[in-house]
C-alpha cells in the first residue's frame, strides 16, 4: 500500500487531501464562487436592514427584487440562472454539447453541467430552507435528536477486514466500474472557501457548525489520543440563487430551499473522458494532430501503450508513494475528463483504457474517411465511445445492481439529489479491503496497466452482508497519513446526506410505493438481521429519522440483485430517466444508421481490454468474477465493431469537395434538407468572422471559408474572464489573470485570494498594469493565470519512437534518468509549447 506524506508540500491532514478531491474544475468554480458571494451578500444585506428596522427576529424577505437582481449580477450568478443559448446548426442534432446544455430545447437547462441536482421530494432542513439535518443541536425528530453519524459507523456499519465476506457472482470490476459511472453522471462540489463565511474560524481547526463548516463530532470515548473533538467537513457548494429566502432564482418573490449543484453533465455520455466543460475539454485534446486525438502523456509508455497526462505543475503533487523510498517520489496526479481519476488505481485504470480506446478509434476512423477534419474525428470517435459506456451500463452494469425491478417511471433527465447522494454510493459498501483507496503507486513501477485489470477481472467484489456493510480500510483509515489522523467516509456519506436536506428512509420508501416501516416487526421485514435493525432503532429511536443512505444499504436483496428494493427503485428511475430524457441516447433513430447500432451491441468492455492492454485472454463478461485462467476467453473470440459502417461516401458528381481547415479553427460536416453542410468554428479565444454554415450547390459552395479572429476578452463587461479581485490581460487567443502580492490564485483560476481562502480587496484599489505589451510589475505584481492559446505547432509527441519508452516508476523501480517530478515537468514543457486552451492555474484532482 502506498502511503501519504505529504508534509513537505503543505497538505497537513486527510481532510484537506481529501478536499482536492471535491475542488471543482475552473468552470464549475467560478459559478460556486459567485453562489457563495450571492448567498453571503443576500445574508448581509437582510442583517443590515434588519438592524435599521430594530427587528431581532429572523431576518425577513424585504429585499427589493432590484436589489436582488444587482447582486445576483454582482456576485457573477445572473448568467449561470438563464437559459443558455442553444446552436442552430445542423451539428445541433449530431452531437452533443460538452456541457449537456439543450438536449432538450423545451428545457435547456435539464441535464446540463453546473446547475442545480434535481428533486424528487422537497429537502428537510432545519430552518426551512439551507440548515442540514443535525445543524442544531436541540432540535427533535419525532421527539428525539439525530444521532451523530459517526456513531451510527461505529455501531452499525464498520466491520473488520478480516469477516468480510466475498462476493461469488461479480467482480471487483463491477465495483469498478459503478464507480467510475458515478463519476461519470454526478460531481458535487464541496464549498470554495476554506473558512466560515464572514470572517469565521477555519474549517480545519474548528468543531462548530458555522457554514460552510459542519464537521462531524466524535464522541468522547472514541477520540484519537490528541483528543480531536471531530472530523472537518465542508458543505457543498449551493447552485446560483438558492439556500435563503427571496433568492434570485427564476422567482423573486419565494422561499428557495438550498440545492446542490452538480458540477457534470447529468448525461451518460463518457465525460470521464472529455470533460463538461469547453475549458476542460480544450486541455484534454490534442489540437496538433489531424486525427482528432486526445493527449496523452508526453513521455511516460506502458509497453508502448499510452497513459493518461499529468495534471499542470501548479497543482499540488499529492499523489505521492511510500516515504522512505530514496529519491525523488512525490508527483502530479493524472489529468482527465473527471479529477477524481488518480482517486484510486481502478479508476485510474479505467480512464486510462477509455483514453487508449478513443485514440485507437479516431486513428481508425481516420484511415476510413481521410478527408474528415480534426475535429470530425474528434466528434466520431467521441459519440462512439460515449455510445459504448451507455450500452455497457444498461444491459450489464445496471440488471447486476438492481435485478429484474421494474417499477420505474421516466422523468426528466438531470440526475436527482437522493441518488447521487444516497442511492449510487451503494457501491461504497462492495469495495473489497483489497482495494486501496490510496493514490495510484501501481503506475510507478514496470506493471502497468495489465496487472490491475487482470486482477480487476480475477478477484471478487465484496458482498454487501448487513452485518458486514462497509470495512475498516473505509470507516477508520481512509486517507492514511503519517500524522495518524484519518477519515471515515460512512459518516461523510451520512453527513453529506444531512447537508443536502434529504429525507428520511420512510419518505422514501412511500415514495417508491414501498409500506413505511413504523414498529420493530416492520423494520425486520426488510432488513432480516435482528442485530442490525436493534442497533438502528436503538441509535435513531424511530423509523422515520433513519437517515436514507443507511436505510437502503441494509435492506434484503432483491432476487439476483445487490440492492434492496429501496435503491433498486431509485436506480432504476434514474436510469431509464437518463435514457429516455437523452436526445443523444444510443437507440434513437437519428444518432446512429442501422448498421452502426447493429455494430456497437456487439462490442463489450472486454473487447475494449483486448484492444487496449496486453492481456489476450478476458472473461466474456468482464462483470462475472472467474477464475484465471480456465474461465478466460482468448482475445480472438471477443467481438468487436466493424468501423466499415462508418464509412462516408459522396455522390460522384458533388463538386464541392472539402476545403482546408481554417487558422485557429476548424469545420464539421453534415447534411440539411439532403444537402452537404460544413459548420465552422473556432478554437477558443477567437471569434468567427464571416458564415458559420456553408453549403453545397451544383457551383460548389455557395460562401468562402470564415476566419477566425482573436477575442479580446477582457473587454467583456458582461462576463469578465477574471474576477474583480483581478487584473485581466489579454493575449492572443487567451488572457492572463494577475493578482496583487500576497494574494495569489483562488482554486477557480480567476480569483485573488489570501493564504485562508478569503476574497482579496477589488482591483481598483490596486496598482495599474504597465502600457500594453510590458506586462506586470515584479515588484508589485504575481501572474496568476496564464491561458496560451495559438496555433503554433506543439513538440508533444502522439508516441515515443526510438530509444526505448521509459517506464513510470516508484521508488527502486523508477525510470532511469526520469523521476515523476522531472517528467512531469517535461510533459508540461512539451505540452505549453502549442496545445491549445492550456490552463496553468491549478487544477482540481481526486487523491
Amino acid at each position: 500500500m502506498c502511503h501519504r506524506n505529504l508534509k513537505k508540500r503543505g497538505i497537513l491532514s486527510p481532510a484537506q487531501l481529501l478536499s482536492f478531491s471535491k475542488l471543482p474544475e475552473p468552470t464549475s468554480g467560478v459559478i460556486a464562487r459567485a453562489a457563495e458571494i450571492m448567498e453571503t451578500s443576500i445574508q448581509a444585506m437582510k442583517r443590515k436592514v434588519n438592524l435599521k428596522t430594530q427587528q431581532s427576529q429572523h431576518p425577513t424577505d424585504a429585499l427589493s427584487e432590484d436589489l436582488l437582481s444587482i447582486i445576483a449580477n454582482m456576485s457573477g450568478c445572473l448568467p449561470y440562472m438563464l437559459p443558455p443559448k442553444c446552436p442552430n446548426t445542423c451539428l445541433a442534432n449530431k452531437y452533443r454539447p460538452i456541457t449537456g446544455a439543450c438536449n432538450n430545447r423545451d428545457h435547456p437547462r435539464w441535464g446540463a453541467s453546473n446547475t442545480a441536482l434535481a428533486r424528487w421530494l422537497p429537502p428537510v432542513y432545519e430552518d426551512g430552507f439551507s440548515q442540514p439535518r443535525g445543524w442544531n443541536p436541540g432540535f427533535l425528530y419525532n421527539g428525539f435528536p439525530l444521532p451523530p453519524v459517526r456513531e451510527v459507523t461505529r455501531h452499525v456499519i464498520q466491520v473488520s477486514n478480516e469477516v468480510v465476506t466475498d462476493d461469488d457472482r461479480y467482480s471487483d470490476l463491477l465495483m469498478a466500474w459503478g464507480q467510475y459511472i458515478d463519476h461519470d453522471i454526478a460531481f458535487t462540489p464541496q464549498s470554495t472557501s476554506k473558512a466560515a463565511f464572514g470572517g469565521g474560524a477555519d474549517c480545519q481547526m474548528t468543531c462548530e457548525n458555522q457554514n460552510p463548516c459542519f464537521p462531524i463530532q466524535l464522541p468522547e470515548e472514541a477520540r484519537p489520543a490528541a483528543g480531536t473533538a471531530c472530523l472537518p467537513f465542508y458543505r457543498s457548494s449551493a447552485a446560483c440563487g438558492t439556500g435563503d429566502k427571496g433568492a434570485l432564482f427564476g422567482n423573486l418573490s419565494t422561499a428557495n430551499p438550498r440545492q446542490q449543484m452538480n458540477g457534470l453533465t447529468s448525461f451518460l455520455d463518457a465525460s470521464t473522458v472529455y470533460g463538461s466543460s469547453p475549458a476542460l475539454e480544450r486541455q484534454l485534446r490534442n489540437w496538433t494532430s489531424a486525427e482528432g486525438l486526445l493527449r496523452v502523456h508526453a513521455r511516460l509508455r506502458d509497453s508502448g501503450r499510452a497513459y493518461l497526462p499529468f495534471a499542470p505543475p501548479r497543482a499540488p503533487a499529492a499523489c505521492a508513494p511510500e516515504p522512505g523510498i530514496p529519491g525523488e517520489t512525490r508527483g502530479p496526479c493524472f489529468l482527465a475528463g473527471d479529477g477524481r481519476a488518480s482517486e484510486v488505481p481502478s479508476l485510474t485504470a479505467l480512464h486510462t483504457l477509455w483514453l487508449r480506446e478513443h485514440n485507437r478509434l479516431a486513428a481508425a476512423l481516420k484511415a476510413l474517411n481521410a478527408h474528415w477534419s480534426a475535429d470530425a474525428v474528434y466528434q466520431e470517435a467521441r459519440k462512439v465511445v460515449g455510445a459504448l459506456h451507455q450500452v455497457r451500463s444498461w444491459d450489464r452494469g445496471l440488471p447486476a445492481v438492481r435485478g429484474p425491478y421494474e417499477a420505474m417511471t421516466p422523468r426528466q433527465p438531470t440526475v436527482s439529489n437522493v441518488f447521487s447522494t444516497a442511492a449510487f454510493r451503494f457501491g461504497h459498501a462492495t469495495i473489497h479491503p483489497l482495494q486501496e483507496l490510496s493514490l495510484p503507486c501501481a503506475w510507478y513501477f514496470p506493471g502497468g496497466l495489465d496487472p490491475l485489470i487482470r486482477g480487476l477481472l480475477a478477484r471478487p467484489a465484496k458482498l454487501q452482508v448487513q452485518d458486514q456493510l462497509m470495512n475498516e480500510e473505509l470507516t477508520e483509515r481512509l486517507f492514511v497519513l503519517s500524522n495518524s489522523s484519518t477519515l471515515d467516509l460512512a459518516s461523510i456519506n451520512l453527513q453529506r446526506g444531512r447537508d443536502h436536506g434529504l429525507p428520511g428512509y420512510n419518505e422514501w420508501r412511500e415514495f417508491c410505493g414501498l409500506p413505511r416501516l413504523e414498529t420493530p416487526a416492520d423494520l425486520s421485514t426488510a432488513i432480516t438481521s435482528r442485530s442490525v435493525a436493534d442497533k438502528i432503532l436503538d441509535l435513531y429511536k424511530h423509523p422515520d429519522n433513519v437517515d436514507v443512505w443507511l436505510g437502503g444499504l441494509a435492506e434484503n436483496f432483491l432476487p439476483r440483485a445487490r440492492t434492496g428494493p429501496l435503491f433498486a427503485c431509485l436506480i432504476g428511475k434514474q436510469m431509464k430517466a437518463l435514457r429516455d430524457g437523452d436526445w443523444f441516447w444510443w437507440e434513437n433513430s437519428h444518432v446512429f444508421t442501422d448498421a452502426q447500432r447493429r455494430e456497437l451491441e456487439k462490442h463489450s468492455l472486454s473487447r475494449v481490454i483486448c484492444d487496449n492492454t496486453g492481456l489476450t485472454r478476458v472473461p466474456v463478461d468482464a462483470f462475472q468474477v472467474g477464475k484465471f485462467p480456465e474461465d478466460f476467453e482468448s482475445c480472438d473470440s471477443i467481438p468487436g465493431v466493424n468501423l466499415e459502417a462508418w464509412r462516408e461516401t459522396f455522390p460522384q458528381d458533388d463538386k464541392c469537395g472539402f476545403p482546408e481547415s481554417v487558422e485557429n479553427g476548424d469545420f464539421v460536416h453534415c447534411e440539411e434538407s439532403g444537402r452537404r453542410v460544413l459548420v465552422y468554428s473556432c478554437r477558443h479565444g477567437y471569434e468567427l468572422q464571416g458564415r458559420e454554415q456553408l453549403t453545397c450547390t451544383q457551383e460548389g459552395w455557395d460562401f468562402q471559408p470564415p476566419l477566425c479572429k482573436d477575442v479580446n476578452e477582457c473587454a467583456d463587461g458582461a462576463h469578465p474572464p477574471c474576477h474583480a479581485s483581478a487584473r485581466c490581460r489579454n493575449t492572443k487567443g487567451g488572457f492572463q489573470c494577475l493578482c496583487a502580492d500576497p494574494y495569489e490564485l483562488g482554486d477557480d483560476g480567476r480569483t485573488c485570494v489570501d493564504k485562508h481562502g478569503r476574497l482579496a480587496v477589488a482591483h481598483a484599489a490596486l496598482p495599474p498594469l504597465h502600457s500594453h505589451g510590458a506586462g506586470p510589475s515584479p515588484d508589485n505584481w504575481t501572474r496568476v493565470s496564464h491561458r496560451t492559446r495559438t496555433g503554433t505547432k506543439s513538440t508533444l509527441p502522439i508516441s515515443e519512437t526510438g530509444g526505448g519508452t521509459p517506464e513510470l516508476g516508484c521508488g527502486k523501480h523508477q525510470a532511469i534518468g526520469t523521476s515523476p517530478q522531472r517528467a512531469a515537468a517535461q510533459d508540461s514543457e512539451q505540452e505549453s509549447a502549442g496545445m491549445e486552451g492550456r490552463d496553468t492555474h491549478r487544477l482540481p484532482r481526486a487523491l
